[in-house]
């Protein structure tokens, strides 16, 4: 953990029943690596476990929610490190987790500017609300990697948004906030630097009911969330995509700064 006087990844507040989880590596647009993740659930964890909390709000510092996974840490691994964590995710730091581990399922909006991005529009769509700043940019970037988009597809599909979904899964072209709504993925879109704002006015009308029966409804709403998206897993684990020649071939491009290919399918 951090020193205490030391910047937190994830700064944590709450105020009037409604926590405020921050993201807070903006010099890297709140990239997740590793420690973010693993900081990310010992947030939600506090919050859990807060008795003057009952709804939260998730949202990154700085000019976007997030740009997804650090491409540098969790990407360019050895092979040997692929073999030993099974993906690009180093040990407990897995984002799929981050929201099937409650004890009270307690509810979790998403406040999210400028950009969510792979993983990050992953734990967005995990959420069990969504706001969104007007403009702001989603995208399945696992796509043009090489990893696949059935990751986020699943959440989409669980969203309702089936033919939303199997478009952005196949092309990972961006989306914006006002496209996500028309195909009912997300909840609110807010005028620009309002997401904030708009989330806590969704916070506090969710605050006014009794809270077990809230949780009553978020529990249920995860359980067929992570069924769902556990059995994506099932299917897609087995072809492990992370050692593809063209999954490296698209995160070295990444790393520097240039257009990928040809891919090769292998």
């Amino acid at each position: 953990m951090n020193d205490a006087a030391a910047p937190q990844l994830v700064e944590y507040g709450c105020v009037d029943r409604i926590a405020t989880l921050t993201l807070n590596r903006p010099e890297k647009l709140n990239a997740f690596n590793d420690d973010l993740v693993r900081h990310l659930a010992e947030a939600l964890r506090r919050f859990d476990l807060d008795p003057e909390a009952e709804v939260a709000i998730l949202c990154g510092a700085g000019r976007a929610f997030s740009s997804g996974a650090d491409v540098h840490q969790r990407q360019l691994r050895r092979r040997e490190e692929f073999l030993q964590h099974g993906g690009p995710q180093g040990w407990g730091a897995n984002s799929a987790d981050l929201f099937t581990r409650a004890v009270n399922w307690k509810p979790v909006i998403a406040a999210s500017h400028g950009y969510a991005m792979g993983l990050a529009l992953g734990i967005v769509l995990e959420c069990d609300l969504i706001v969104a700043a007007a403009g702001t940019k989603f995208q399945i970037t696992e796509t043009s990697r090489g990893l696949g988009g059935s990751r986020y597809w699943a959440p989409l599909n669980f969203r309702g948004a089936g033919a939303f979904a199997a478009e952005m899964a196949l092309t990972g072209r961006f989306f914006t906030a006002e496209e996500a709504l028309a195909a009912g993925v997300i909840n609110r879109v807010a005028a620009a630097g309002q997401h904030l704002a708009a989330a806590r006015e969704l916070a506090a009308q969710i605050v006014q009911n009794p809270p077990l029966s809230v949780r009553a409804a978020v529990r249920t709403r995860r359980w067929y969330m992570e069924v769902i998206t556990r059995e994506v897993a099932m299917q897609t684990a087995p072809l492990k995509l992370y050692l593809s020649e063209d999954f490296h071939e698209a995160a070295r491009a990444f790393a520097e700064k240039r257009r990928p290919g040809p891919f090769k399918g292998r």
